[in-house]
C-alpha cells in the first residue's frame, strides 16, 4: 500500500490547523478578555497558510515560494508563543519576542537567498523546535493550575519541538545543504504525525483550562461585590450560614452614616466613589484569613475570627477613624464621611446569622447614639 505523500500530509495538516483556528476564533469573540485565544488563533492562521502553501506547490522545487511559507510558519509559530505566555502570565513582553523571531525568520532566509536552501530548512526546523520549546516551557511552568493538563501540554510540546530538531538532524546528517526537492524521510512523517497529534491534543488541552477557567471567573463574579471586590451577601452567608460560628469569633457591622444625604449632595458616582474607598480600607485593615463582604447599599461586614471582643473593638475603631480622617476623592472635590460600627462575638454554638443581628443591635445603637461610633456586644450580653 502506497504511503500518503507529503503534499497531502501538509494539506491534512492544514484543514487540522483550520478547525483548531476557528475553534479559538469563537472562543476568543465569546470572551474578548482573553487575549491568549486571538494569538492562537491568528498563529494557527498563519500556519495554515504555509501549509496550504507548501502543500499545493506545484511543478518544481520553488526556493523563494519555500522560503515564504517558512517565513509565515515561524511567524505562527511567534504567535502561538505569545499566546501561551499570556496564558500562564497574563501579558507578554512584545519587544523580546518580535527580536526572537526577526532572528529566526532572517537566520532562515539568508540561506535561502545565498541558495542553501537546505541549510536554511536545517535552520527553518531549528526556529520552529526553539517556538515549541518555549511554549511548552510555559506550560510546564505553569502546571500548578492543572498539573495533568499543563503537563500533557508541555510534554506535546517538547514532542513536537523534538520532531522538528530530528528533521534538521536528518538533513545535517546527510550533509544537504541544497534541496531540490521536499525532504522525505522518517523524521520529516514523525514530524507530520506530531503536528496532527499535537494540533488535537493542544486544541483540546487549551480549551479545557479555558473552560475551567471561564467557570472559576463566573463563580467567583457572582460572589463578588462588583463596586468595592469585596464578598457579596450571598457569598458571606454561603461561607458561615452553615453551622455555628467558631466561638470567640466577631461580626462587625458597618454603616457610612447619612449616605442618602452624600449621594443627594454630590451625587450617585460620588455616592458609589465613597462605597469603594470604605471597602478598599476595609480590606487593608483586617487579616488575610477574616472575611469582609458589602452586604448591600451602604451596609458592610467583617467577620474576624478567633478575635477577642477588645481586640475586634479596637480593629473598628481603627478603621472608623481611618475613614473619618481620609476623606473620599471624587473628582475634583473630597467628600468627608464618617461610619457607625456595631460588634458582636459568637458565644458557643451560634449561628453567624445570631452573631449578625446581635451586631446589627450594637450598630442601631451606635447610630442612635449620635453615629460615627462603635458599640459592642459580647456574647449575649452587653460588653
Amino acid at each position: 500500500m502506497a504511503m500518503i505523500d507529503n503534499p497531502t500530509l501538509m494539506i491534512a495538516i492544514a484543514t487540522s490547523s483550520a478547525a483548531l483556528m476557528l475553534t479559538l476564533l469563537i472562543g476568543w469573540f465569546n470572551a474578548r478578555a482573553d487575549n491568549y485565544l486571538g494569538n492562537w488563533a491568528v498563529g494557527m492562521g498563519f500556519v495554515v497558510i504555509a501549509l496550504v502553501a507548501l502543500g499545493l506547490r506545484q511543478g518544481p522545487y520553488d526556493a523563494n515560494m519555500i522560503m515564504l511559507s517558512f517565513a509565515a510558519l515561524l511567524t505562527g509559530m511567534a504567535f502561538i508563543l505569545a499566546g501561551c505566555t499570556q496564558f500562564r502570565l497574563g501579558a507578554v513582553r512584545r519587544a523580546p519576542l518580535f527580536a526572537l523571531w526577526l532572528i529566526a525568520v532572517t537566520a532562515m532566509g539568508v540561506p535561502f537567498l545565498l541558495g542553501y536552501s537546505g541549510l536554511g530548512t536545517i535552520v527553518l526546523n531549528l526556529g520552529c523546535a526553539t517556538f515549541m520549546l518555549l511554549s511548552g516551557y510555559q506550560f510546564f511552568a505553569g502546571r500548578q493550575e492543572s498539573r495533568v493538563l499543563m503537563g500533557s501540554g508541555a510534554v506535546i510540546f517538547a514532542m513536537t519541538a523534538l520532531s522538528f530538531v530530528a528533521c534538521a538532524g536528518v538533513l545535517i546528517s546527510e550533509g544537504t545543504m541544497i534541496l531540490t526537492a521536499p525532504p522525505a524521510n522518517w523524521a520529516e512523517n514523525f514530524n507530520s504525525i506530531m503536528a496532527i497529534a499535537g494540533l488535537s491534543g493542544l486544541g483540546a488541552i487549551s480549551l479545557t483550562i479555558n473552560q475551567a477557567r471561564a467557570t472559576r471567573r463566573h463563580r467567583q463574579e457572582a460572589q463578588t461585590d462588583s463596586l468595592t471586590g469585596l464578598l457579596n451577601r450571598r457569598a458571606i452567608f454561603d461561607r458561615f450560614g452553615i453551622g455555628p460560628l467558631p466561638t470567640g469569633s466577631a461580626v462587625l457591622m458597618f454603616d457610612i452614616d447619612h449616605f442618602k444625604q452624600i449621594n443627594d449632595r454630590y451625587g450617585h458616582a460620588a455616592g458609589d466613589a465613597v462605597i469603594h474607598h470604605f471597602g478598599a480600607m476595609l480590606r487593608v485593615n483586617v487579616r488575610a484569613e477574616d472575611a469582609v463582604a458589602r452586604l448591600g447599599g451602604e451596609e458592610f461586614c467583617a467577620v474576624l475570627l478567633a478575635q477577642p471582643i477588645e481586640a475586634a473593638r479596637q480593629v473598628a475603631e481603627s478603621i472608623r477613624v481611618d475613614f473619618e480622617a481620609h476623606p473620599t476623592r471624587s473628582l475634583s472635590q473630597m467628600i468627608a464621611a464618617t461610619v457607625s460600627v456595631g460588634v458582636a462575638t459568637s458565644g458557643p454554638g451560634e449561628t453567624f446569622s445570631s452573631v449578625l443581628n446581635r451586631a446589627d443591635d450594637a450598630l442601631y445603637r451606635a447610630k442612635s447614639d449620635g453615629r460615627n461610633q462603635v458599640m459592642t456586644l459580647a456574647g449575649r450580653n452587653i460588653a
